[in-house]
């Protein structure tokens, strides 16, 4: 009876092994009633094209156009500078207005909405229709998925913004966690913010509690360590590292020691700063040499009148904002040094966007000493005199939660109108892009124009790699990706700009780009708190549609909404066309958040004051 039931047990394995052969079509060898008459087969190992380069992408936060020294800024940037001196620095490059938007459409080539993050992945900011839900389908797959399918290891550290609330602790689910989306490994946090000296941290699929140490060291010594652990045990396989350090959105914080190498250095003001910048960017060739340096935004004092305990805030504020960002710079450097002693360097490409969207105007125009959802109810001179008593506390491991104010907002994003969130605006969504690529790239320290997209990033690491996007992955069909490779412009820098048409939307700010012309609408919210202060629009009348040629005015000073009506008819429709195919709608706004956010807080205030004493 035994060998019966062993016999039968080993014939019903044989037939299900069959059957799994028939329905695998995967499997390409032979499955017969013997072994001698069947032909095994095993699962290939998935290869890289031969001689496929490393890839890191560098993704920093709030930068600001002029900022860094690599596009005029007065910020020291010295490795960012080489990188982009031994590489080419793209002038015409956008992203979303927003960080999560722009990091959905990052990581999968797609356009945010399509990528389901109209808004952000926080339950408060994102809503249950398709493109506002805040959850990457499976269907839009990342550049880690792909290249992971592809034969790379693939790492990421820093910011990743894109899991929701409700799985953003250590039980999960992890459906929308770094590790679902094609990441081996992962260390950062989840949200969209977070203390530098006290993340909320996070690695592979538990959080984890930080050692007090700031956050842009952590994550390069992490990086560090899967890479040196990668070449050890498989020197000829090719990584892809994903760098997104908090830099440098608030809190603004880092040491002294970074801080104090500003002294002084910003006392000329805003307005001087802009000038200087202006000019520096004109030498470099960032921006057209027939360019004119926009006005000061009304909502902003002029340097000359501000008082003396003004100046001395706003300048302590910038201060700490540019050592934040020469820091992470040196931690950057970290990262390329280790690759030119490992000899890795001259074959990685390195993309780096310096900033995921505008400068932020979240600091206020007195800046943020501890950033509050809701503003306390100070006048103006209070502000200041709070600030001011906190001042040499701004940006220390036990201080404060600081963003400067809007004037250096203003400053940092020379030579654009507007800021962060400002989806119409070029101050908004127009950031600088570097690419690195001593194995691919000819020319050092070129110029690019080309206009282009955040979305690109994406084909273009594809073309650069030899790797065809998939149709499926893991069995799943995927959407079309939207963006445009920008590979043919590292050989020729006069390479027609593929991307043709963009669409800009963030909470009721419009943008919508087609052939050098774009029509813009600036939505006022009518409701504001502490978060979403209103600095966007300088004419505090109804808001109207504009109309701008950004071929011969690409800073936006000259509303063409009058001449050529036809033209912004067409734009507005094309925009009516792009949200119907790209799940734009319904158009959430600001004041629709601000409903949402006050309704949470005055409940959440109710259960407060209900809730048993204990």
């Amino acid at each position: 009876m035994r060998r019966k039931n062993i016999y039968l047990s080993a014939l019903s394995l044989l037939l299900a092994w069959q059957s799994q052969a028939q329905t695998n079509p995967e499997f390409k060898g032979k499955v017969g009633k013997t072994l001698s008459e069947s032909t095994e087969s095993w699962p290939q190992t998935a290869k890289a094209p031969k001689g496929a380069p490393n890839v890191i992408w560098i993704l920093l936060d709030d930068v600001g156009y002029g900022a860094s020294s690599s596009f005029g800024g007065l910020v020291n940037t010295p490795t960012i500078d080489s990188l982009a001196n031994n590489g080419l620095r793209y002038t015409n490059f956008h992203t979303t207005a927003i960080c999560a938007p722009t990091r959905a459409s990052l990581l999968t080539g797609r356009n945010q909405h399509a990528a389901h993050m109209g808004g952000f992945a926080h339950q408060i900011l994102s809503a249950g229709f398709p493109g506002w839900d805040g959850r990457i389908p499976s269907s839009t797959g990342t550049v880690a998925e792909v290249l992971k399918e592809n034969g790379y290891n693939t790492f990421a550290v820093g910011k990743y913004g894109l899991t929701p609330d409700e799985e953003n602790n250590s039980a999960g689910p992890y459906d929308h966690w770094p590790s679902a989306k094609g990441f081996e490994h992962f260390y950062g946090f989840l949200g969209s913010q977070t203390d530098q000296y006290k993340p909320d941290l996070a690695e592979d699929n538990a959080k984890i509690t930080p050692d007090g140490r700031h956050l842009n060291e952590l994550i390069t010594d992490k990086a560090l360590f899967y890479l040196q652990r990668q070449q050890a045990a498989a020197p000829d396989k090719p990584f892809f590292l994903y760098y997104a350090p908090g830099a440098t959105h608030a809190p603004h914080q880092v040491s002294k020691e970074w801080s104090d190498l500003y002294k002084g250095k910003f006392d000329e003001g805003w307005d001087i700063y802009r000038e200087r910048v202006f000019a520096n960017q004109k030498k470099l060739g960032v921006i057209p040499q027939n360019a004119v340096l926009p006005e000061r935004n009304p909502n902003i004092k002029a340097w000359n009148t501000l008082s003396a305990d003004e100046k001395k805030l706003y300048t302590r504020f910038m201060e700490v904002y540019a050592g934040y960002f020469t820091y992470t710079d040196h931690e950057i450097k970290r990262l390329v040094d280790y690759l030119k002693a490992s000899k890795q360097l001259e074959n990685t490409v390195i993309v780096l966007i310096l900033g995921d969207n505008g400068a932020s105007k979240e600091g206020t125009l007195n800046g943020d000493v501890d950033r509050q959802l809701f503003a306390k109810p100070y006048t103006e001179a209070e502000n200041i005199r709070y600030n001011l008593a906190k001042i040499d506390d701004i940006g220390l491991p036990a201080g404060t939660e600081a963003n400067y104010p809007l004037g250096w907002a203003q400053a940092a994003n020379t030579p654009f109108k507007y800021w962060k969130q400002d989806a119409h605006s070029e101050g908004g969504t127009h950031n600088p892009l570097i690419v690195f690529y001593p194995n691919g790239i000819k020319e050092k320290g070129g110029i690019r124009n080309q206009y282009s997209h955040v979305s690109d990033i994406l084909p273009t690491t594809l073309d650069i790699t030899g790797i065809k996007a998939p149709s499926e992955i893991k069995g799943i069909k995927q959407e079309p990706i939207t963006g445009s490779s920008l590979y043919e412009s590292f050989d020729n820098a006069k390479a027609i700009s593929k991307h043709t048409t963009q669409y800009y939307y963030i909470f009721g700010s419009i943008g919508m780009y087609k052939d050098g012309w774009k029509a813009a609408y600036a939505f006022k919210p009518s409701i504001t708190n502490g978060l979403l202060n209103d600095f966007s629009v300088a004419d505090k009348t109804n808001n109207t549609w504009q109309l701008y040629n950004l071929n011969e005015d690409f800073n936006e000073r000259i509303d063409l909404a009058k001449k050529y009506p036809q033209k912004l008819e067409e734009l507005k429709a094309l925009f009516d066309q792009q949200a119907v195919k790209y799940n734009i709608y319904p158009l959430i706004n600001w004041d629709d958040v601000s409903n949402r956010i006050l309704k949470a807080y005055s409940q959440s205030q109710q259960q407060t004051e209900t809730a048993p004493k204990k």
